[in-house]
């Protein structure tokens, strides 16, 4: 599974240990899913989507694929 989490903290400028404290994780539990060695629970990807008031889908994709943009008006 791909995933923008890096880029999503990155802007926001939160180290690794910043958003595991955020989310209630260990730091090497968000280093894990950014270099994608390990795809995170169904509640851990709720709480991170909740962190960053995104869909789940925004920001986790199968691997390859797009993640959706904006909708069409």
């Amino acid at each position: 599974m791909d995933n923008r989490l890096r880029v999503l903290r990155a802007e926001r400028s939160w180290s690794q240990a910043e958003l595991a404290e955020r989310l209630a994780v260990s730091r090497q539990t968000v280093n894990a899913i950014e270099t994608g060695k390990y795809d995170p629970s169904l509640p851990l990807a709720f709480r991170i989507a909740a962190l960053f008031g995104l869909a789940i889908e925004a920001i986790f994709t199968p691997d390859g694929a797009t993640p959706p943009g904006p909708a069409a008006p």
